[in-house]
C-alpha cells in the first residue's frame, strides 16, 4: 500500500515579517533625525549629565520635586471614593459660581431675608462641613513643620 505524503504548505505572506519591520523602523528614525541625535547624546554622555546634574541641584528644581513629592503623599492617603468626590465637588462648585445669575437674584435679602437664612436647617446642614473643613485647614496652617517628609511618615530625620 502506498505510504501517504505529508505536505504542509507555506502560509500565504500578509505583511512584512520581523526583520523587515524592524528594518523600515531603524530607516525612518534615521531618516527624522532620531538615531544622530541618540547618537550625539551617548557621545556627548558626560556633557549631558552634568547639565542634568546642576539643573538638579538648583534649590527651585528641589523644591518642585519635594512639593510633587508631597502632593503625591497626600494623595496616596486618600481614598479613591474621597478624591472623585472631591475632584467632582470642585468642578460643581466652579460651574454653579460661573452660572449667571438673574437680576432678581442678586438682589440682598435685606435683614428679614437673612434671618429667615439663618432659620434654614437646610443650609446649616450645607454649611457644617465646610466650616469644619476650614477649622482643619486653619489647624493644619497653625503647625510648625521642620521637614515635610518626616511630619508626613513620623519617622524622625537623619539630617
Amino acid at each position: 500500500m502506498a505510504k501517504s505524503i505529508e505536505y504542509q504548505p507555506e502560509p500565504a505572506k500578509i505583511g512584512p515579517d520581523a526583520h523587515e519591520e524592524l528594518d523600515r523602523l531603524l530607516e525612518t528614525l534615521h531618516q527624522h533625525g532620531v538615531l544622530r541625535l541618540l547618537n550625539d547624546l551617548v557621545a556627548a554622555n558626560n556633557e549631558v549629565a552634568q547639565i542634568l546634574v546642576n539643573g538638579l541641584q538648583r534649590q527651585g528644581t528641589l523644591n518642585v520635586i519635594q512639593n510633587i513629592s508631597l502632593m503625591l503623599m497626600a494623595l496616596s492617603s486618600l481614598p479613591p471614593d474621597r478624591v472623585y468626590k472631591l475632584a467632582f465637588g470642585l468642578r460643581d462648585l466652579a460651574e454653579a459660581i460661573s452660572q449667571p445669575k438673574a437680576d432678581d437674584e442678586e438682589k440682598a435679602p435685606g435683614v428679614h431675608g437673612a434671618w429667615k437664612m439663618l432659620q434654614d436647617d437646610e443650609l446649616w446642614r450645607a454649611l457644617r462641613p465646610l466650616i469644619q473643613g476650614l477649622a482643619a485647614f486653619s489647624r493644619r496652617m497653625e503647625e510648625p513643620v521642620d521637614k515635610p517628609i518626616s511630619a508626613f511618615t513620623g519617622k524622625p530625620s537623619d539630617a
